[in-house]
């Protein structure tokens, strides 16, 4: 397959080794090669089966828009661009595909399931601590956002505080608390890397290919 990265910052440039690892043929842009997107066009884009954005916030949604106006396909890592979901969801179903999530580990997809299940103890206050490297542009990450989510999803109106941190150069740990008067508990993700997120989004862009619609990678990562 024909795979375009846009981003070749540290986790943009690790998608690209490993898709070439399993085959892919890989181009990669960065963001001042892609200013405003200007760089996706139709030529761009012929014959390209997939493009993964690994960039940042506003970037990401110049990019997703532009991939989904050719009608292309795109799988977006980048986080902090939600709310803007609703828009690109609607244009999506209009051509294109789109799989887009808060976190492409398949680690942290256990962690997701994890926490849905201890949300439905009673009698518990939850919290949740991330920790991230100093450069990432949202903060609380992303995917904090989506436990606090699943949390509440199971308990609404549960008041579920995010605590956020930027350390060095950390891939990224998420810590999911649950303490009553007897006991506590915690659920714990610690990436040793970024090549599971890496791995996960070019999994992912394996699975899209071909296909049209909207999908959130929690939805599919079972099929990979």
């Amino acid at each position: 397959m024909l795979f375009l990265i846009l981003g070749k910052g540290k986790t943009g440039s690790l998608v690209a080794e490993v898709a070439r690892e399993r085959g892919h043929i890989v181009r990669a842009l960065d963001i001042l090669e892609n200013e405003h997107a200007s760089a996706l066009t139709a030529p761009s884009l012929a014959g390209v089966d997939a493009v993964i954005d690994f960039t940042a916030p506003e970037a990401a949604v110049e990019n997703i828009r532009a991939v989904l106006a050719l009608g292309g396909r795109i799988v977006v890592g980048t986080t902090g661009w939600y709310a803007h979901l609703d828009e690109i969801k609607a244009k999506a179903r209009h051509g294109g595909a789109l799989l887009y999530g808060t976190n492409f580990s398949m680690g942290v997809q256990k962690l997701f399931r994890l926490t849905a299940d201890l949300a439905k103890l009673e009698g518990y206050t939850f919290s949740i601590s991330e920790t991230h490297h100093v450069t990432k542009l949202d903060a609380p990450s992303g995917t904090a956002i989506t436990l606090q989510e699943i949390i509440q999803s199971v308990q609404p109106g549960a008041k579920v505080e995010i605590t956020s941190h930027r350390i060095a150069d950390a891939k990224g740990e998420h810590v999911v608390t649950a303490s009553s008067e007897t006991d506590t508990l915690e659920i714990r993700h610690d990436a040793h890397s970024r090549r599971g997120f890496a791995l996960g989004a070019v999994r992912g862009a394996e699975w899209l290919a071909g296909k049209s619609g909207v999908w959130d990678f929690r939805e599919i990562c079972d099929q990979l």
